[in-house]
């Protein structure tokens, strides 16, 4: 399951202090799969990767003193035109 997660930063110098002491902090069968961070440093969109739900809880309560979390399930768009192609 693919999920593109929204990070809202309170302070983003603060998260980036975490990120360099102590790394992403997710839990094993969670995959960082790719970021972009808006050009205000205050927004990250995130693609992360979990066959458990459970997992992405797990990481966004190590992290929600810093950041306000928007979680968003998608596909990729391949997977977007296969659906499309197999809707009635």
């Amino acid at each position: 399951m693919l999920d593109m997660v929204v990070e809202h930063y309170r302070d983003p110098r603060a998260v980036y202090q975490r990120l360099a002491e102590r790394g992403r902090m997710a839990p094993e069968g969670l995959q960082y799969i790719s970021s972009w961070v808006d050009q205000s440093l205050r927004r990250c969109f995130q693609v992360m990767e979990a066959s458990d739900p459970l997992l992405l809880q797990r990481w966004i309560a190590r992290w929600e003193d810093l950041v306000e979390f928007e979680v968003v399930p998608v596909v990729t768009s391949l997977e977007a035109a296969q659906l499309v192609r197999e809707a009635p």
